[in-house]
């Protein structure tokens, strides 16, 4: 606004000379004259490279063709202004009582360039037109008639923005401005259009006094931005020396690509069908050290209302973004919830791109105090945590989260610096199964109570991405609780697969396991299954991705009622988890029942070669003492018996060597009085 009115005013000070010399002075002695007026005025250098044409009908006025503005000095941009053609029309009764009405200004594809510098002293503000308060702006300053504006037109401008300081440059083509100032630095209106990336964005203000505005004043300020599907409005006040505002904002789009395009973002659009219409209501505040700042705010996205109170600051590399949200109730499914398709059979995940540019777009640290909140795939009763957003990573931190009648705590990772992945460590407690499994996964035949530990990250920039790509490891901890539609004790008791269906269950007293993830795939080997009827162990895989079920589960303490041997009868649960398969594994019963008859054969066999090695021994031994002439007396060893009958024969030998009976029995009787001395 302005530099509008600047411009604006500094070409009046070409047309009251070229006017007032109309008759007088030839065209380019006029050009030359106001050239150096204008120069003296602002200490800008003004080239007038074309014809100046003054004009009496139906104004009083002139056409300048090529204009070229220098931009402040140190510049690099090129020139401020350059115009094709500029048209002014005055009042020429005004002019002659020393004051400037404006009937018609008009300037045609002019390439404008507003620049910031370094120090934050922009290069609309003139040498000659700077200090002496309100009086000053609104006499011009310089020597510059205060000036009433009937109708101002700049058409097909190219408008470009340079912001030395936060270091952005900004150019949109296609730009039309009218400017209406009736009195002399008193109210104006002004009406903007901007085309850009093919879509056409309209802001209309109304300013309380022109003449205050550019003297540094806060003035009363009512504007209105729309775009195809979105409106913004602001009511308040504004100052310019320094650039400040306050005042109540109102916003709502169903469509906010439109937007995007005309800020330099291309894409599709961000707002699903379900959160339209998108909605900001509250009291604003820009402050003068350029920050922004919400309060008593509503934000509204659908049929849900978030209160908020937020500061958004630009001093970093991004802004910043602190504060506090709040809401009774939230409904999110419109975010969540997706179609896709799965070769599984089962009804599979959402396959719909992610688009979460969003993270990059700010750093954030926001806490979050929530009512009911339906995420599409399950119903939170409350949630109280934080959100921080640091360079596309955000970290959702649940302090406390209760669902289900349990609680979750821990925090969840969605990191884009490089692709999207999502990962977390969580803590689940004393969960209601049943209400969770349906909402979570369409899962109707688990109840009872859960605790659980999980650490988890997936790849992916759709829902079903990411469930095909986790990794990670967790506990699960069931309390008592029944598996509905499959009786596993009379399946495993009768040999029957047809204990599935309504009216079948299996109640336990307790589930536990441990388990893995890798490629999106689940593996446990440690599941047990305690109950009245049986225990049971488990093990197998289920692929997240595909949904897709492959379990072994095997009595470990389960007997016949009849005879008392224990069933060993494996069960399959295969398919899709929405309507999983039951079957017996009577091959496997078939292999384990070999692997017992073999071990018994085994053992049977062992038996019988020890019996045989037993009695071949004892033929032996006959047989050695038939040879031998033994025979052992009770409890005599065989070789007992040899060993005896070797020494008797020797003694007998030795007798008769030594000659005869007599000689053997004074021999004996030696050897029995020498007995007593062994």
């Amino acid at each position: 606004m302005r530099w509008i009115i600047r411009l604006v005013g500094l070409v009046v000070v070409v047309i009251v000379v070229a006017v007032g010399a109309l008759f007088l002075v030839p065209a380019e002695r006029i050009a030359a004259l106001a050239a150096r007026q204008f120069e003296a005025a602002t200490g800008r250098q003004l080239v007038i490279a074309g014809s100046v044409k003054p004009t009496v009908w139906p104004v009083v006025g002139a056409r300048i063709e090529g204009v070229t503005l220098a931009n402040a000095a140190g510049s690099d941009a090129g020139p401020m202004l350059t115009a094709e053609a500029v048209d002014l029309g005055v009042d020429l009764s005004a002019l002659i009582g020393g004051s400037v009405i404006v009937r018609n200004f008009e300037a045609r594809a002019p390439r404008i360039v507003l620049e910031r510098d370094a120090q934050g002293r922009g290069n609309w503000e003139f040498e000659g037109l700077t200090g002496g308060g309100e009086s000053a702006a609104a006499s011009g300053g310089g020597g510059v008639p205060a000036v009433a504006l009937d109708r101002a037109v700049i058409q097909n401008a190219s408008l470009r923005f340079i912001d030395r300081v936060a270091g952005t440059d900004v150019t949109v083509d296609g730009v039309d401005i009218e400017l209406a100032m009736p009195e002399a630095g008193g109210a104006a209106e002004l009406r903007l259009v901007a085309r850009r990336g093919g879509e056409e964005g309209q802001v209309t203000a109304r300013i309380g006094s022109v003449s205050g505005l550019l003297a540094g004043d806060v003035v009363s300020v009512a504007a209105q931005l729309s775009t195809a599907g979105a409106q913004a409005s602001f009511e308040g006040r504004a100052g310019l020396e320094p650039l400040a505002a306050e005042g109540r904002i109102s916003a709502e789009g169903s469509r906010l690509a439109p937007l995007l395009a005309l800020a330099g973002q291309s894409g599709a659009e961000p707002l699903p069908e379900g959160a339209r219409p998108v909605s900001l209501a509250g009291q604003v505040t820009l402050a003068p050290a350029g920050s922004l700042h919400l309060r008593d705010g509503v934000l509204g996205f659908g049929q849900n209302r978030v209160r908020a109170a937020l500061d958004l600051t630009f001093d970093g590399p991004r802004p910043n973004l602190t504060g506090e949200l709040a809401a009774d109730a939230l409904d999110l499914r419109a975010f969540t919830e997706g179609g896709g398709d799965s070769s599984s059979g089962g009804t599979g995940w959402p396959t719909t791109p992610i688009d979460a540019s969003a993270l990059g777009l700010l750093d954030a640290t926001v806490n979050i105090a929530l009512g009911p909140v339906q995420t599409g795939f399950g119903t939170f009763d409350q949630l109280r945590g934080s959100l921080t957003i640091d360079r596309a990573r955000a970290v959702l931190a649940l302090r406390e989260l209760r669902a289900f009648d349990g609680t979750l705590s821990g925090e969840v990772v969605a990191n884009n610096r490089s692709g999207l992945s999502v990962g977390g460590t969580l803590a689940l407690r004393s969960v209601s199964l049943m209400p969770m499994l349906r909402q979570a996964a369409d899962f109707e035949r688990l109840s009872g109570t859960a605790s659980m530990d999980l650490q988890f990250l997936g790849v992916g920039q759709s829902v079903d991405a990411i469930m095909r790509s986790l990794e990670g490891a967790g506990r699960l901890d069931l309390g008592a609780g029944e598996i509905r539609g499959l009786d596993l004790a009379g399946m495993l008791r009768n040999l029957d697969a047809s204990y599935v269906g309504e009216g079948n269950s299996t109640i336990y007293d307790s589930i536990t396991g441990s388990f893995t993830m890798a490629g999106g795939i689940l593996s446990n080997e440690d599941l047990r299954l305690e109950a009245r009827l049986l225990g049971v162990g488990g093990t197998g895989t289920v692929d997240l991705g595909r949904q897709v079920l492959d379990y072994r589960v095997t009595p470990e303490a389960m007997r016949n009622a009849d005879t008392g041997d224990a069933l060993r009868v494996p069960l399959l649960i295969t398919g899709p988890w929405s309507a999983p398969r039951f079957r017996l594994d009577l091959e496997g019963l078939a292999e384990q029942r070999l692997e017992e008859e073999r071990a018994r054969l085994e053992a049977t066999a062992r038996e019988e070669a020890a019996r045989l090695e037993v009695e071949a021994r004892a033929r032996a031994e006959q047989q050695l003492q038939r040879s031998l002439g033994v025979a052992p007396q009770d409890g005599q060893s065989t070789e007992d018996a040899v060993r005896q009958s070797v020494e008797d024969r020797a003694r007998d030998g030795l007798l008769r060597l030594l000659g005869g009976n007599n000689n053997a029995a004074a021999t004996q009787e030696a050897t029995q009085d020498e007995a007593p001395a062994n």
